[in-house]
């Protein structure tokens, strides 16, 4: 059990209040990835980067989404994730270590 006299039990009390917060106002702590999304669109579907707001691109065939997100994913060494069109994921490809 800690000290509550130790200041290290402070500082770890205060990085915990803070960890909360930042998680409630919606803020990620974890470090950002480069998961590539590809998700069902109006026009066919998309490729779209985790985190992102924007989609990176649009195709008539999921075909073709999952070739580009594919390309995306090596360079970074991140992972595909393929969604069905009622948007529950159907596969996951990992090109990260």
């Amino acid at each position: 059990m800690s000290n509550i006299k130790e200041s290290n039990f402070w500082i770890n009390l205060l990085q915990k209040i803070i960890k909360i917060i930042l998680k409630n106002l919606g803020v990620s702590s974890r470090p950002p990835t480069h998961h590539q999304h590809v998700v069902p669109h109006p026009e066919g579907w998309a490729v779209k980067g985790e985190g992102n707001e924007r989609y990176t691109g649009v195709y008539e065939y999921q075909k073709q989404a999952i070739k580009r997100a594919k390309e995306i994913a090596q360079n970074y060494g991140s992972d595909v994730i393929i969604h069905r069109k009622d948007g529950t994921i159907r596969d996951r490809m990992s090109y990260g270590d």
